[in-house]
């Protein structure tokens, strides 16, 4: 695409992890024109529109239809997914949408393949990829003086209450969410280790629910993991750890020690040098999962929008997505079938 206009955007789904999209999308008013924000319920949609003085869109079809959008966010609970990324593909509209991409692996791999066939961009909202410090840390990696990894330490200990969380219709069952710590939450941070890391090669895991909740679907996770490269690995992820504190990436490496926890990257250099890198805000991990500045997703949208114009994948690709669909597959499988499970593709 190499027109010189504003980018028309449309924002289909206004629950409350639309309102960094919205700030972010105030920010590059002079790069963008939001042509529409839509939600089934009238009320939101015109409480949203008028507190981010965007229109708000009759239907998905007034969306869908309009030939002044090039792009479309699609911030909706995967249930309902599958109807409007085939609606909006249909027109060829680019679509940058939530975590997960669907409920199951199988319906995911077929909207992306429903994507591509139609020539249309599908990114998807793993923010915590374009962050300065996951920069960063992909920097030092590619340099080499980190040396290779040995090991990988990877801890999610967020904290969800039950009440004003779990207890919200659907919230952490299979057929909403489609899963829970590991499809809703502990997500970004896998994508984030596996974007870094050699692919995961084998799992042995333990999932379950524990008394702190009621709910469906498994509100923690613990696994031993193997690397293609031959680096071992352990992973913990849970909704059940009060406050909440930020993921923590630990990756152990010949020559030094990192740590990329919250808004902080350490390196810890054998040679007795400590390098610390700090960005400010919060990271959702208590029981406000909005507390964190909206300058990840800012800098998300940023790039799917410079690759739809270019006409190059942006640079967190639904099948980026698909590979983390699949590892949680294995570590559920895992932990079900209590044994080690090759993930698919690993």
């Amino acid at each position: 695409m190499t027109s010189k206009r504003p980018l028309g955007i449309g924002v289909i789904g206004l629950g409350m992890g639309a309102t960094p999209h919205a700030k972010s999308l105030k920010d590059m008013s002079d790069r963008v024109t939001v042509r529409g924000v839509f939600a089934r319920d009238r009320d939101r949609r015109e409480a949203f529109a008028g507190k981010f003085g965007f229109p708000a869109a009759e239907s998905v079809d007034a969306i869908a239809d309009d030939p002044d959008v090039d792009a479309v966010l699609l911030l909706t609970p995967p249930n309902a997914r599958a109807e409007l990324v085939d609606r909006l593909s249909a027109t060829g509209k680019h679509i940058l949408m939530e975590k997960p991409i669907e409920r199951t692996t199988s319906a995911a791999e077929a909207l992306v393949a429903q994507c591509e066939d139609r020539g249309v961009r599908l990114g998807l909202v793993f923010q915590q990829r374009l962050r300065p410090n996951a920069e960063q840390l992909r920097a030092l990696l590619a340099d080499g003086g980190v040396g290779a990894i040995a090991a990988v330490r990877l801890e999610v200990p967020w904290w969800r209450p039950q009440a004003g969380y779990y207890d919200q219709p659907g919230r952490g069952s299979l057929e909403r969410d489609g899963g829970g710590v590991l499809l809703s939450q502990a997500i970004h941070a896998l994508d984030l280790m596996l974007s870094v890391t050699a692919p995961v090669t084998e799992v042995q895991a333990v999932t379950g629910t524990t008394a702190l909740h009621q709910m469906e679907t498994e509100d923690f996770a613990a696994a031993g993991l193997r690397f293609g490269d031959g680096a071992l690995g352990a992973l913990m992820a849970t909704t059940a750890a009060y406050p909440g504190a930020g993921e923590q990436l630990a990756l152990d490496c010949a020559n030094a020690g990192i740590v990329l926890k919250g808004r902080e990257l350490t390196v810890n250099w054998h040679d007795g040098r400590v390098e610390v890198h700090e960005e400010s805000g919060g990271v959702g991990a208590g029981a406000d999962p909005m507390d964190f500045p909206h300058d990840w997703h800012l800098a998300l949208i940023t790039d799917f929008l410079d690759a739809v114009e270019a006409g190059r994948d942006p640079t967190v690709t639904a099948r980026d997505g698909l590979k983390v669909h699949r590892l949680i597959d294995a570590l559920l499988e895992s932990s079900r079938t209590k044994r080690a499970v090759v993930p698919a593709g690993g």
